[in-house]
């Protein structure tokens, strides 16, 4: 049975994980939103989160607009762990994971860095 966790409670999580990034790098995540939503897309059920907007290795100098979206897929991440302990480990890696996008860092080395 997958584990179940009030959504008041999975924000805090990511709250958490947002926090414990050094601040050396949390200071250069600019104009980003990160966005807890309950379902993935319907095309990608599984999907854990999602990073939404230009990376900055994109960005032109001019580049102005609304800010970046993250968005965290609460109930992939529930159903893929058993224990409280796993979720907070696996938000962690994916707030990770899809700030590096915003820095323009592709899955392929993401998975080369053991943050796949």
């Amino acid at each position: 049975m997958p584990l179940e966790l009030d959504p008041a409670e999975f924000d805090l999580l990511v709250d958490r994980a947002l926090d414990d990034l050094p601040d050396d790098l949390a200071t250069l995540v600019r104009n980003v939103v990160v966005l807890v939503e309950a379902d993935a897309p319907p095309d990608d059920p599984d999907l854990l989160g999602l990073y939404d907007g230009v990376a900055l290795t994109e960005r032109q100098a001019n580049h102005t607009g609304l800010p970046d979206r993250i968005l965290l897929f609460r109930r992939p991440l529930l159903d893929m762990v058993d224990t409280r302990e796993e979720l907070e480990e696996e938000v962690a890696i994916t707030v990770v994971h899809e700030i590096a996008h915003h820095f323009g860092i592709d899955d392929r080395r993401l998975h080369e860095l053991g943050w796949g």
